[in-house]
C-alpha cells in the first residue's frame, strides 16, 4: 500500500487510519530520511490510539513508552551502534508484548525484528514539492 501525503494534515490522515488498523502485539518499523515525517507520524499514531501524553523523538533515551488504552513503545534506533546495546532496553519484553512498538531507523535494527513487522519507508521528493512524501507499508 501506497500512500501520498501533500501535507501535514495529509499524514495525519494516513498515521490514524494506520493506527485504526493496528492492534496488540503490532510491530511498525519506520525508515526513511531525516525529515522525512516519522516521529510526526508516530505522535499522530499515538494520539489515534488514545494517547494523551505529549510524544517526542526517543533519539538520546532510545525508548520512549507511552501508556494508554494500548501501550506504545517509540524506540529510535538512530544512536545504535552495535545489537548489544538493545539488550539493555529489554525490547523483547516490549517486541512480544501486549502494547504496540513503532521503531524509527529499523534497519539498523533488522536482524532482531519479529518477522511478523511491518515496514513503512517514509521518502520525499522535493521535486513535487516541499512536503510531499510517499508513505510505503510492506506487510
Amino acid at each position: 500500500m501506497i500512500y501520498i501525503s501533500l501535507s501535514e494534515i495529509d499524514t495525519k490522515k494516513i498515521a490514524r487510519i494506520i493506527a485504526k488498523n493496528s492492534e496488540r502485539g503490532n510491530i511498525f518499523c519506520l525508515e526513511g530520511e531525516l525529515g522525512s515525517g516519522k516521529t510526526f507520524f508516530v505522535k499522530e499514531f499515538a494520539y489515534a490510539i488514545g494517547i494523551k501524553d505529549y510524544v517526542s523523538s526517543p533519539t538520546f533515551s532510545i525508548i520512549n513508552e507511552y501508556h494508554g488504552p494500548i501501550n506504545l513503545y517509540h524506540f529510535d534506533a538512530y544512536r545504535i551502534s552495535s545489537i548489544d546495546e538493545m539488550e539493555y532496553t529489554n525490547y523483547e519484553d516490549y517486541f512480544y508484548g501486549d502494547g504496540i512498538c513503532i521503531i524509527e531507523w529499523a534497519t539498523i535494527i533488522k536482524e532482531i525484528i519479529p518477522d511478523f513487522a511491518k515496514w513503512i519507508y517514509f521518502s520525499k521528493d522535493l521535486s513535487r514539492g516541499e512536503n510531499y512524501r510517499s508513505i510505503k507499508i510492506i506487510d
